[in-house]
Formats: structure tokens, sequence, C-alpha cells
């Protein structure tokens, strides 16, 4: 009994004693000086930093949007018809028409098809009109110096004073998205030292308005991914009702990768799809060439059925979600041909194709 009273006596005062105090968050300062001690000794320019990080406070909107990222709540069919437009699509094509000289030259370097290249174009930045408006050095302080992911984003702004230590860019020109992607093809910095280019020869990596350089750069990334000149993303087709029913056994889904892999069954011979009744839109056989293809996933929506190939896997590369994937491949085969109603090629947009320095 003796035992037991002390117990209840100890658990008593334990339950009373004061929570332990929330440790404070080191102070901005404090934590942006050994942001710059370690940049410094990563081998970055004081005067890089100087410029960079004198001043700099962090932005509470950048962590707001950060907590807030809305959730893609449409059907993948209804998403496909709200964001494949017949204006975009018409877009896509005028501005195919527009580049068709350096993206033909980019194409036969890199081996990525003009309309793939003016598909992710048109999604990531509305083809050139939207390249972000939020100063990269502070917004990727502010993700790193916030928790949450900031082991993360502090590489992320090591990179970002890489690129301004390689002089590609200006730090008032620095701007992109409140995640911190750069520019028309909205790479991260880390992908930019990997996959931007200089294809316009000035010296400059400069993804922000050189049309050559962003499109050469979204070509080498999806080429580095595994993007190969010989072969298609895939193709819409038609799935018959039997075999829609037997698809958990005859090809389950896939158990590994993002969630647009998990959300892709495992991959089968084209041939072997065929035999199981696949064809394409209008009830036409898959094509001789799709045939050779080694293998194939499916992706249902609701009433739309996608096979999707190799390449397709490069496209993800760039944004793991199918509704991405699916609309950049079908963006690139509608705006093969020229669209009813659609912009003339000879049409001026409000960020044109020259150069401005």
């Amino acid at each position: 009994m003796h035992f037991r009273a002390v117990l209840f006596t100890i658990v008593a005062l334990l339950q009373q004693a004061p929570a332990a105090p929330t440790p404070l968050p080191q102070p901005f300062d404090e934590w942006l000086n050994g942001v710059r001690t370690e940049a410094l000794a990563r081998g970055i320019r004081e005067s890089t930093l100087d410029q960079a990080l004198t001043g700099l406070q962090p932005l509470p909107v950048v962590v707001e949007r950060d907590r807030t990222q809305a959730e893609l709540v449409l059907t993948l069919d209804r998403y496909l018809q709200q964001h494949l437009t017949r204006k975009v699509v018409g877009t896509a094509w005028a501005m195919r028409q527009r580049h068709a000289a350096v993206l033909e030259q980019v194409s036969a370097k890199y081996g990525v098809p003009p309309e793939i290249i003016v598909a992710v174009w048109g999604l990531e930045s509305n083809f050139g009109r939207f390249s972000g408006v939020r100063p990269t050095i502070q917004t990727l302080a502010t993700l790193a110096y916030d928790p949450r992911r900031s082991a993360m984003f502090r590489e992320e702004l090591f990179d970002a004073l890489k690129i301004l230590d390689s002089g590609d860019v200006e730090p008032s020109a620095m701007r992109g998205s409140w995640a911190g992607a750069l520019g028309q093809p909205q790479f991260m910095p880390s992908s930019f030292l990997l996959y931007a280019q200089d294809f316009d020869g000035d010296g400059r990596r400069d993804i922000w308005r050189s049309e050559p350089d962003v499109f050469a750069s979204i070509a080498n990334f999806l080429a580095a991914k595994g993007w190969t000149a010989s072969g298609r993303w895939g193709r819409e087709v038609s799935v018959p009702p039997s075999l829609h029913a037997r698809l958990p056994e005859v090809a389950a889904l896939q158990t590994e990768g993002c969630l647009a892999r998990r959300q892709m069954s495992v991959p089968l011979p084209v041939a072997t799809w065929s035999e199981l009744g696949v064809r394409a839109v209008g009830g036409k056989p898959l094509p001789a060439a799709d045939l050779e293809v080694p293998s194939a996933s499916l992706i249902s929506g609701v009433k739309r059925h996608f096979l999707v190939y190799q390449n397709y896997l490069a496209i993800l590369e760039y944004n793991c979600v199918n509704a991405y994937g699916l609309s950049v491949g079908l963006l690139a085969d509608r705006s093969l041909k020229e669209p009813a109603g659609s912009p003339s090629k000879h049409e001026k947009t409000s960020h044109g194709t020259k150069k401005h320095r």
C-alpha cells in the first residue's frame, strides 16, 4: 500500500508540473548568417551573397501557399475536358508555326518532337506568358527557414545562389513560382543546374526570356529522363467492358513509384493489349508501329482510357500526375493540325519572340 501511495503521489505531481516550453525558433537573421557561412564554404562569392542576402526577410504568403496547396479533385476525364480547350490547342498550333525553325533545330539535337516541347511549355508557363513573379532567393529562404521541408529547400537555396554566382541571371530578374520554380520551363534550381541550356549561344542559360534556351532546356530534360526519338508517348484507346472488369487479374495496378505510376497498370506488350481487345479510338486496330513497342501500361478514367509507352514516363519526370502527363501528350497530338478558329500564325503575343535585355 505504501508503494502505491508513493506512486500515485508521483503521478499527481507529474500531472501538475508545467509542460516543457516549446523551444523558440532560431531568429531568421541568425539562421541566414548560417546560410551565408555555408554558402561561402561551398565556394559562392561573397559579392554574390551580399547582393542576394542583404536585408532579406521571409515571405509569410509563401508559407501560407505551401500549407494550402490545392488537391486535384476533378476526375481525369473532367480535368482533360477543362484544360485542353480549343483555345489552348489553337495557341499550341500557332506557337509551333511561329517558332518552327528553332524548334526543328532543338528537336534535331535532343530527339524530342517540337509538339511535345510546345505542349510542356504551354502547360508550364501559358506559352511564355507567365513564369512567376516572386523573388526566388527570398522565396527559397522562406521555405528553407520554415521547418516543414527545410532540408530540401535549403539545398535548392544553395543551388539558386550558384545560378546567381554563374552570371546566368541578375538577382532582380531571378523570379519564379511561390515554390521556387524558375522561368518558363519552371525548373527548380537543382534542375536548372543539371538541364538548362544556352541554345542561342549568348553565354547565358536564360530560361526567362530566350525561347531557344527555353525549348532546348525542356528538350534536354526530357531526353535526360529517357525520351527516345523513335517512339511516341502513347494514345487514347477503347477498352471492351469485359476486359475492364478483368483488369485487376489481367494487369493489376503498379505498386511502386509516385501516385501517377500507381494509377497505371503493370506494363504488357502492346500486342498483348491488342489480343485482349484494346483498340484505337473509333474501334480501329492499334497501328502496326505501336505493336512493335516493347510494353505499355493502361490508364483508365471513367470514360476515357490510354495506353502509355516508355516516353510517357519521361513526361511524368516533369510532373508525376497523370492529368498533367496526359495533357502534355494530348495537347501535342492535337497541335499537329490547325484547329478550326485557331489564332493566326502571324498573330503577335504579349511576349513575342525577340529577346529583351
